[in-house]
This record gives structure tokens, C-alpha cells and sequence, in this order.
């Protein structure tokens, strides 16, 4: 299907634009001839799955593929755990699509709306210090190449391409399917118990690696984290989920209805953030429960936010989150939204932001309506001076210059893009900002 002109804009509200004409294939076909015709007719082309990036990655001033209905799975192979999905499938469909074949995806993100192509060209991660973002799941990739043409990459043909295409920001080609190891599905128990904030940090270390998965939050004005740690167990493991009311009362009324509510009062009077927050930390974050993989990994977030994020070595995260709790207290922001720590293995995809190191994130977020400059600015330079890699599909100021000296492998990607698109068919503003035009 084929429309002229219309606005798109992201989830964020961070991004909007015209395009010249939106296509929408259905299969990896209409994909190639969408491309073909936008190389004929001079227009850059760019796919876009749920546009949850907060920056401008998925802009398309040309042609604009919306892969909504490019989504399914392709085939299973449960001896190998190997699956190939459409680019355009969305995550919360995902475990519904695999669990015929008693299988699960490694890991996941917090937020499940994503395109399974968005997540892994964006860097999105979880958590657990012995897991790596989605892309280190990839293990084969077709797209469209700029001069029209499939390219199918796995470890039999164009293998030495892989560790580039699975994070490949969109500036390789337009993805069209995604092959993934995956395993068989298990359970996680989870326990989520608010803990003193200085205790916590000095326990960091030991934390992460006593579970699978830790995480904490941290409300600013407050002296108490919000900790998520989570244990793999077998699927046969008995389940325990959370009773429906109660996660109705905490997921729905509280963190999405009454927060929702609280951030938008708090634009209009900041006094009432603080307070609000050390109520928060007391009626939500105390829980325990065992349930399926997908359904304690991920969350559902209906307030709008803003959102920057930066991967530290792990041996960094403490000196910077500790700098950035000063600087709020320095400057006396009234920010509404947690801060949000997180840990990844080390992986080899060239642009993961957990290149070559083992890495912890720092998130920082604020309320839509907000204006974040100021602070993300601020938090920016300090994960700048502790080796700081912005998440790229987030919110941050850098250019190709500073990212260079970030990423070891930076100038063998940008020549692979000069290989693959001399031309910069699939390029926007964005990307020429970050890769350099």
C-alpha cells in the first residue's frame, strides 16, 4: 500500500516529519520493490517499526516503510533453537509465536512494543551481567542492499559482516529478517524489595553478581532504591505470578494512572514532586513472584517520557551515579522520573554500546511536557568524563568525531556503509550527525 505526504511522528514526540510517500509492504518482496523504486526515483528510504527510538534514527524525508504488516514468524528449528522472524514483529508477540516450540528468547528490555529490526539495530538491551543486548542474539539478518538486491548474512554466507548488520543503526540496508538463537523457555523468580540507596551502592558489585538479572531504581530526593533481581529456573518450575488485582492496583493504577496524573500536576507545581516520591517508594517496589520469562522482563509504561541512557565500563557506575545525585541536589531539580541502573556482558557487535567491556547503564528520564536539556546536558558530561557510549537509540548531543574515539571498530563500520551505501540512500539527518555524511 502506497500513501502520499502525512506526518509521522515517534512515540516520544521527539521526532516528526513529512515523508515524500509512505509505503507499507506486507512481505520481504514488497520490501525490495519499495527500495528498488525509491533508488529509481532518486529518494532516500527508511524503515520504521513502533518509532519508540527517542531520537531521530527512524526519520525518512523520503520514502518511509512502515513494516506494521511485515511481522510472523518464519521458521523454527527446535533442535537448534534457531528462529526467523519478519523484521516488523513486535516483541510482546514474539513469546506467543515461539511457544509452540518450547522456546524463549535469552533476554529482553524493560518496554516489549518494539519491532524485532528497531530493537536490534538500536542497541536495546536488558539486564544481567552475563547477557547481552538483543543484537548479541542475532544470528542471521537479509536485507535490502542500496542497490536493490537481498543480502542474506549468517555464519555460511557474508559471515564476517554480522558483527556490523545486527547493530546496524539502519544505515546497512532495510532489514526484512531477523534470525535469533534462542532457548528453551524457562521461568523467572523474581524479588523486588526497596533497599537503602547507600547500601545499595556499596554492595553493587556483589549484587549483580549474586542474580541473573539486578537492577535498581532510584527516585531522586529519596535515600531508598527500588531493586529488581530476578533468578532462571526450568519452565517445569512451579509459577507463582502476582495476583491480577494486585498487579493491576501497582502496574495500572499506580505506576501508569496516579503517576501520570502526579507528573503532569508536578509541571505546574514542582513542590509536590518530592513528596510524591518518597510516597512512591513506599507503596510500590515490595514484591515476589515466579512467572514466565517475558512477563517479569518487561513492563508496560503508558506515561510519555523522554528518555537519555549511557553504558559505563561497570567498575564506573557507581563514581558517575553518585556524581549525578549531587548535581541534582546542586542545581535543586525537581525531577519526576527514577534514574535507572542496569548491567550487560561484553559482547563484539562494533557499535553495541557493551563493545569489547563489560558495561552498567544509566538511565535518566523525564516527563514529556518537561524540558530535558538542562539536565540531560549536565548528566551527559558526566558520563562523558567516565567513558560514557550513548545509547542509540536515545537522546544525546554527540557527533561521528566523539563517537569515533568511543568505538574501536567505529571506521570499519562507516567504510563498511561506504561499501554497501556510497550513495546514502538510507540516511537521514540523524545518522549523519552520529556516522558522518
Amino acid at each position: 500500500m502506497t500513501r502520499i505526504g502525512g506526518t509521522w511522528e515517534n512515540w516520544a514526540r521527539t521526532a516528526r516529519m513529512r515523508p515524500v510517500r509512505v509505503e507499507r509492504p506486507r512481505t520481504p518482496e514488497g520490501v525490495h520493490r519499495a527500495v528498488r523504486a525509491a533508488v529509481t526515483h532518486g529518494l532516500p528510504v527508511k524503515a520504521v517499526g513502533a518509532g519508540h527510538s527517542f531520537s531521530g534514527i527512524a526519520v525518512a524525508p523520503g520514502v518511509l516503510l512502515e513494516l506494521d504488516d511485515l511481522q510472523g514468524l518464519v521458521s523454527a528449528d527446535t533442535a537448534t533453537g534457531r528462529v526467523t522472524l519478519l523484521a516488523g514483529t513486535r516483541l510482546h508477540r514474539v513469546p506467543a509465536l515461539l511457544a509452540p516450540y518450547g522456546l524463549a528468547m535469552q533476554n529482553l528490555g524493560d518496554i516489549d512494543r518494539q519491532s524485532i529490526s528497531g530493537a536490534i539495530s538500536t542497541g536495546t538491551h536488558g539486564t544481567g551481567a552475563g547477557f547481552g543486548g538483543l543484537a548479541t542474539q542475532v544470528t542471521g539478518i537479509t536485507m535490502i542492499t542500496a542497490d536493490g538486491e537481498f543480502l542474506r548474512i549468517d555464519e555460511h554466507q557474508n559471515a564476517e559482516l554480522l558483527p556490523a548488520a545486527a547493530l546496524g543503526l539502519g544505515a546497512l540496508g532495510i532489514i526484512v529478517e531477523v534470525t535469533l538463537q534462542c532457548v528453551p523457555a524457562f521461568v523467572l523468580q523474581a524479588v523486588d524489595e526497596p533497599a537503602p540507596l547507600e547500601d545499595v551502592l556499596v554492595t553493587l558489585a556483589d549484587r549483580v553478581a549474586a542474580s541473573d538479572h539486578f537492577e535498581f531504581y532510584w527516585f531522586p530526593h529519596t535515600e531508598v532504591a527500588l531493586t529488581k533481581r530476578q533468578t532462571r529456573l526450568p519452565e517445569s518450575t512451579r509459577r507463582e505470578p502476582l495476583p491480577l488485582l494486585g498487579r493491576w492496583v501497582d502496574e495500572t493504577l499506580l505506576a501508569n494512572g496516579v503517576y501520570r496524573a502526579v507528573c503532569a500536576a508536578g509541571r505546574v507545581v514542582p513542590a509536590i514532586t518530592p513528596p510524591f516520591s518518597r510516597i512512591a517508594v513506599k507503596l510500590t517496589g515490595d514484591r515476589r513472584y515466579t512467572d514466565l520469562s517475558h512477563r517479569v522482563l518487561t513492563q508496560s509504561r503508558t506515561v510519555r517520557f523522554r528518555e537519555m541512557e549511557y553504558a559505563l565500563p561497570a567498575e564506573n557506575v557507581v563514581p558517575a551515579f553518585r556524581e549525578v545525585q549531587a548535581l541534582i541536589a546542586a542545581r535543586g531539580w525537581r525531577v519526576e522520573f527514577p534514574i535507572e541502573v542496569r548491567f550487560a556482558a561484553e559482547d563484539d557487535r562494533w557499535l553495541s554500546t557493551a563493545y569489547g567491556r563489560a558495561s552498567g547503564y544509566i538511565a535518566v528520564h523525564r516527563y514529556w511536557r518537561a524540558n530535558p536539556t538542562a539536565y540531560f546536558e549536565a548528566v551527559e558530561r558526566i558520563m562523558l568524563e567516565h567513558g560514557g557510549r550513548p545509547h542509540w537509540g536515545k537522546m544525546h548531543t554527540l557527533g561521528a568525531a566523539q563517537l569515533r574515539t568511543r568505538y574501536p571498530r567505529f571506521d570499519d563500520f562507516t567504510a563498511l556503509r561506504d561499501r554497501l551505501d556510497p550513495e546514502r540512500r538510507f540516511t537521514n539527518r540523524h545518522l549523519d550527525r552520529v556516522l558522518g555524511e
